[in-house]
């Protein structure tokens, strides 16, 4: 008896500590995640602070469920497991659900519309709006209502992610026609325009869509880094706020890693 309370083995003593087992696997996983190629297991032993044999039992389990493979002798790497769960929880994430908080935050604080707008072929389709309940003028972004890329905020940020060729193409397909004097209709305008998107990283309306309507918008990006979204806030052209721009941007990011998006890792 006094000798086996001596030499206990060390995975009994590893669970009555589950929670520290868990911490201990989430650092070999958070490892294998930095590297393209197999890493050996004294690179891992070493980079999570983990006797090897520790490092080797746990990398032993996570093996056996398929979280980790094993490649050549004594190498590992990220299993098709975590694949396979990342993909179920990618087709549960909502974008309407996922930014609704962060835009009813922003409305709360600059008291005026927060949009979402999504791609649909050439036009931008608004699918969800916060209402500021204060304006006097008809506003366009209303939920379901479409509207040209070239003329909305949120559509010059898709537009942005065209190549030179492909906004020549598309200013071809589609005419450029403007809605309001202001609205872009010249190829030349919009290669100007699309070029200070790409500098701000962020896209303005300036009464294109809608005379006496004014719009800023930032992109909400996935977790492959696409453009999926356009966040944008809209008010009457009076009470515009250039600030706004920067509150934007910082709501835009915080529904992009929501939905997964890694903003260091796209850095």
């Amino acid at each position: 008896m006094p000798r086996s309370r001596t030499h206990a083995p060390a995975q009994a003593a590893e669970t009555k500590h589950p929670i520290q087992v868990i911490e201990r696997m989430m650092k070999l996983l958070d490892v294998l995640s930095y590297y393209h190629d197999p890493v050996g297991l004294k690179q891992l032993a070493l980079e999570t602070g983990l006797h090897p044999s520790t490092a080797h039992r746990i990398l032993a389990a996570m093996t056996s469920s398929g979280f980790v493979e094993r490649a050549d002798p004594g190498t590992y790497r990220l299993g098709i497991r975590l694949l396979e769960l990342g993909n179920v929880v990618k087709s549960r994430i909502n974008i309407r659900d996922s930014a609704m908080p962060q835009m009813q935050a922003l409305h709360e604080k600059i008291g005026e519309s927060v949009n979402l707008g999504v791609r649909q072929g050439d036009e931008i389709v608004y699918v969800e709006r916060t209402s500021s309940g204060r304006s006097s003028i008809r506003v366009v972004h209303l939920v379901g209502a479409r509207a040209p890329l070239h003329v909305t905020a949120a559509g010059k940020l898709y537009l942005a992610e065209f190549s030179r060729s492909e906004l020549g193409e598309y200013a071809r397909r589609t005419g450029l026609n403007g809605l309001t004097p202001a609205s872009i209709t010249t190829l030349s305008a919009l290669e100007r325009e699309i070029d200070r998107v790409r500098r701000h990283g962020v896209a303005y309306d300036n009464e294109e869509i809608e005379q006496g309507l004014r719009c800023v918008a930032a992109p909400v990006r996935d977790d492959t880094g696409e453009l999926v979204a356009g966040l944008s806030v809209s008010a009457p052209a009076e009470r515009y706020n250039p600030d706004w721009a920067q509150l934007l941007r910082a709501t835009a990011e915080a529904v992009s890693a929501a939905i997964g998006h890694n903003i260091s890792k796209q850095n």
